[in-house]
């Protein structure tokens, strides 16, 4: 059990001062009484400034974070893009190995944590060794994961992926994708021998599926996939890039976000992710539906993937929730500031994503936590009494924190700081994040870089 005294705290949406509560042994959160002196704390509490509900990371391929800065050059073509980065990635996961898949999870959920993210929601396709043989245990790297959850303590939703085919038309993997290949019946096994895995992790921990995307899935796997966990979270790529939106307009007639709505009952189970390549009808059927739109601005800046129409999204009322994706940048803060800035520079305007009553800062914090919540199938998203205890805490005395009061604090937060204004964080009620460094940070650490030394050995 937990016991947390903050000078300020968002409760149940409201700020409020000198906020005490307590966790039970599950990681909820089991009282909650606000006005309560600092003198008055008992023994062994945590105090900190400001509290305020932890987000999950909704879309991470953890293997990619090793390829941080690797792919900054470009060759003789100057309309390099996602495709030729794809090649790049390709070439690099050969080489990894299954120890190197948990160290650089183990090194990412780490980095989630300390920017303030409560759980990890890994669309994990990785699957098979180079040559595509699966390992003697199929849900090997899937395994991995999980182990890397045991050491960080981070919240986990585990996503294997469905990857099928290389296109629409059906045709076989290539080179680069043999390692995630599976048909349907061996799908089912490795998702069988996941589910038993992740009974080693906290009650926290869920499982969901992802058919990849509408090019590495057909119509038929497709229904099938999403019909394996029916009561779990679906998610699945979606108008990402050009390149995608014209292939399936040429294999189904429609494109993907048509398709899919018109195929399937797409709801509060799923999760569609990027979303960049959208016609106005398609973004207002997908904020009518009640999905959530995973959306991970650092990385769709960084492969120059488009823009999402968030202006008009949130006018429908659309949930959404925020991803580190190829984890080149792990940060909270900074993927809804890029969110709002992308904005910006496509509107030539200023705080586009406020209301005449709620501030930029609030808009996209609270979307994030709520809309998080839903696609990582968890019980939180807010702190309230019954909720997981996925909260973390901000360094009051921060120089671009003092002084602040309300949501302003979260505009300054997102607008003003980053990581560098986060002491703590907990999941589920596990403090993991004390005094901003994970409370197995060096540990870590030490090992993810020995495994990148190993692992440029091998490139």
């Amino acid at each position: 059990m937990q016991k947390i005294w903050a000078k300020r705290a968002l409760i149940a949406g409201q700020w409020q001062n000198n906020v005490r509560l307590t966790t039970d042994s599950l990681g909820h959160i089991s009282s909650i009484k606000i006005e309560v002196p600092q003198s008055d704390i008992e023994d062994k509490t945590c105090v900190c400034g400001i509290l305020c509900p932890a987000p999950a990371n909704i879309h991470s391929h953890a293997f990619q974070r090793a390829m941080a800065g690797m792919t900054e050059r470009r060759g003789r073509d100057p309309g390099d893009n996602f495709w030729a980065w794809r090649k790049l990635m390709y070439r690099f996961l050969e080489h990894l190995t299954p120890h190197d898949v948990q160290t650089i999870a183990a090194f990412v959920q780490m980095e989630m944590l300390e920017a303030g993210y409560a759980a990890n929601t890994e669309f994990h396709y990785l699957h098979h060794q180079k040559d595509g043989t699966p390992y003697d245990n199929l849900a090997e790297l899937s395994e991995r994961i999980i182990a890397a959850a045991q050491e960080t303590g981070i919240g986990l939703t585990l996503l294997p992926v469905l990857y099928a085919q290389g296109g629409c038309d059906g045709r076989a993997l290539g080179s680069g994708q043999v390692r995630f290949g599976n048909e349907i019946a061996r799908f089912q096994k490795l998702l069988s021998g996941a589910s038993k895995a992740l009974k080693h992790l906290p009650a926290d921990a869920r499982l969901g599926v992802a058919p990849h995307s509408l090019r590495a899935v057909s119509r038929e796997a497709l229904a099938e996939v999403i019909s394996l966990r029916p009561n779990d979270v679906v998610h699945m790529h979606l108008a990402e890039q050009m390149g995608e939106v014209d292939e399936v307009v040429a294999a189904y007639g429609a494109r993907p976000v048509e398709w899919l709505y018109d195929y399937h009952n797409v709801d509060e189970r799923w999760c569609l992710i990027h979303l960049t390549q959208m016609k106005p009808h398609e973004t207002i059927a997908v904020a009518k539906s009640k999905a959530v739109a995973g959306l991970c601005p650092i990385t769709e800046a960084n492969l120059g993937d488009g823009i999402f129409d968030a202006v008009r999204y949130f006018e429908h009322e659309g949930r959404f929730g925020v991803g580190s994706d190829s984890n080149v940048r792990i940060s909270f803060a900074q993927e809804l500031r890029g969110l709002e800035y992308s904005q910006r520079l496509i509107h030539r305007a200023r705080a586009v994503l406020a209301t005449e009553t709620i501030s930029n800062g609030r808009m996209l914090f609270d979307g994030a936590v709520k809309g998080g919540a839903q696609a990582a199938g968890r019980n939180s998203g807010a702190i309230e009494v019954g909720h997981l205890a996925d909260m973390l805490a901000l360094d009051a005395e921060h120089v671009d924190l003092l002084g602040r009061e309300g949501d302003m604090l979260l505009d300054s937060f997102i607008f003003a700081g980053d990581t560098q204004m986060i002491t703590d964080v907990w999941s589920a009620g596990r403090h993991l994040v004390q005094e901003g460094r994970h409370i197995k940070h060096d540990v870590i650490t030490a090992k993810y870089k020995y495994c990148l030394k190993s692992l440029r050995e091998r490139l």
